[in-house]
């Protein structure tokens, strides 16, 4: 499982296993995940996390979206 970030509490990372899916993020803190499409940006998944503060960390996918995919790419050889 690839780090692509550490923001505040949060872990920013994909799942080496999932190359078939459309480019997304798992976000992380605690107990608690959420997973984010990011073309567009776009909650597919949430596990505990508080409406308010899913909207701070889909603000911040937003913002890193150019970094994330980029890695997504990188990773898994995807010519963009």
């Amino acid at each position: 499982m690839p780090t692509v970030l550490r923001i505040g509490p949060y872990r920013l990372y994909f799942h080496s296993h999932e190359p078939n899916e459309p480019p997304h993020i798992h976000v992380d803190r605690e107990h608690l995940s959420a997973k984010f499409w990011l073309l567009p940006v776009q909650l597919a998944r949430n596990v505990g996390f508080a409406a308010h503060e899913l909207r701070d960390i889909e603000r911040l996918v937003f913002e890193h979206q150019a970094e994330l995919l980029e890695a997504w790419h990188g990773y898994f050889g995807i010519e963009r």
